[in-house]
């Protein structure tokens, strides 16, 4: 595991190729959001990179296959329409999924 995979619509992810991101799928439904993850998982990508609008409509399916593993780390970005609520909540998840701590206001 040592690579980089971005999965949102267009905008995104010509950003991200230009960036140098070599595994990269522009999907616009959900079920073709599930379809590129489940490859990204297949493939050992250690980091998945996913607009978080794509990320709340296959949240379900994320938690499903990963599960309290560290890796793959998915990284939620705001897309091209700015960021979604919840932000925060998402991050404190990550950071204890990450080193096994929960975050406390």
């Amino acid at each position: 595991m040592s690579s980089v995979a971005i999965i949102g619509d267009i905008d995104t992810v010509s950003g991200f190729r230009l960036g140098g991101v070599k595994k990269a799928e522009v999907v616009n439904t959900s079920e073709e959001a599930i379809a590129a993850f489940d490859k990204f998982l297949d493939d050992e990508i250690s980091i998945i990179i996913i607009t978080q609008a794509l990320a709340n409509e296959i949240r379900d399916h994320i938690s499903r296959k990963i599960g309290s593993d560290v890796l793959p780390m998915i990284i939620e970005i705001p897309d091209k329409d700015g960021s979604s609520e919840g932000s925060a909540d998402q991050m404190n998840d990550l950071i204890k999924r990450v080193i096994g701590v929960e975050m406390v206001k």
